[in-house]
């Protein structure tokens, strides 16, 4: 028993030695592999500059591709045009007329010149010129596109330029094209369209007011002639009643009243008394106003509104006589193109394809080094 204790006791004091077989993939240590995995910025350089011809090469034809876009596309001129509000003397046929008296305010240039800028912003007026010019000039293939695509490839090529802080009321119209004579045409003719809608509505507005003014007027006149038809009928029937009791009083003549009292008595004779001017003066009245064709002679204040009543009527303002804008500065053919400014595009080139060509190097160089590991 005690032999077997002893071994026991042995055992169990002897060291337990255990060995474990190392794996390849953990034969490098974590500040092994970190070592490996940094990154030589000098010898990125020399791999950088071993693949110059790389770099250069992607570079030239980078710039060699920028260079034939910039020289074989189509060059873009642009045709510009600057637009001031309207003179005194353009408006004045406007105004003719109107004045504080007569009960219409007096249009200012800047009135009309809102009304001109309304217009050139309107897209009905841009839809009109796109249907009208812009389609018509494009090849048929072209033209039986999307009318949506090609629309706004209209806006892009004819801009209006707004007001600036410098000049709060210059507009511009910007048309860039192909053709430069054909830029400037539609400069010229998209203002002169403005401009002649803008006259359209001004003198309409003029017109449609000179209207309601005359029919007003003339509403006044036919209300004073009636007054006066009335009164004058009014006029006959106390004149009969006046005869009436002349003749039943059988007062043929106005009674001869000597003194100062006569004056008194011929001032009188209205009203109650007007039987006192005998039967004949009263028949020979009544006469006359039966017989009176028209009662426009005696009817007060009716002359001057038939008057203003004509000048209403016969009001028109000659579109060659107003303007609603006017041009700032001469419409010239522009004869050096905007696009394509060749210097910058082979300039971007050369930059893009520098940066292309140094990105192809630098892959290629870590792609041979993780190989090279391997």
């Amino acid at each position: 028993m005690l032999g077997k204790d002893a071994q026991d006791i042995q055992r169990v004091d002897q060291p337990t030695i255990k060995i474990e077989k190392v794996r390849p993939d953990m034969a490098n240590t974590p500040a092994t592999t970190q070592d490996a995995d940094e990154i030589d910025l000098f010898e990125l350089v020399v791999a950088l500059w071993a693949q110059k011809l790389l770099i250069i090469s992607v570079a030239l034809v980078a710039t060699l591709a920028a260079a034939t876009y910039a020289f074989l596309s189509k060059p873009i001129y642009e045709a510009r045009v600057y637009l001031q509000p309207p003179t005194l003397n353009g408006i004045a046929d406007f105004n003719y007329g109107r004045t504080r008296d007569a009960e219409l305010t007096p249009f200012t240039t800047k009135d009309v010149y809102e009304v001109f800028t309304r217009n050139l912003q309107s897209e009905s007026l841009r839809r009109a010129f796109f249907n009208e010019v812009y389609l018509p000039s494009l090849p048929a293939s072209v033209r039986n596109g999307s009318q949506d695509v090609l629309y706004a490839n209209f806006l892009r090529t004819l801009t209006i330029g707004l007001p600036s802080k410098e000049q709060p009321d210059r507009y511009s119209v910007i048309v860039e094209g192909e053709d430069p004579a054909q830029a400037a045409d539609w400069v010229k003719a998209f203002a002169a369209r403005a401009g002649a809608a803008a006259e359209k509505e001004m003198i309409s507005n003029v017109t449609r007011e000179a209207e309601v003014r005359a029919r007003n007027l003339s509403q006044q006149i036919t209300t004073l002639q009636e007054t006066q038809s009335r009164i004058r009928q009014d006029s006959i029937t106390q004149l009969r009643e006046a005869l009436a009791v002349a003749e039943a009083i059988g007062l043929q003549n106005p009674p001869i009243v000597s003194g100062n009292i006569s004056a008194e008595v011929s001032a009188s004779m209205d009203g109650q008394l007007t039987y006192m001017r005998g039967s004949k003066a009263l028949k020979a009245e009544i006469q006359n106003l039966e017989s009176r064709k028209s009662d426009d002679p005696f009817t007060g204040n009716l002359r001057a509104l038939q008057i203003k009543q004509s000048f209403y009527t016969d009001l028109q303002v000659s579109p060659d006589a107003v303007s609603v804008y006017r041009q700032d500065g001469p419409i010239e053919q522009p004869d050096r193109p905007i696009k394509p400014k060749k210097g910058l595009i082979i300039l971007l080139g050369l930059v893009v394809g520098g940066m292309v060509g140094f990105m192809i190097a630098l892959v290629r160089h870590f792609v041979l080094t993780r190989k090279g590991r391997v």
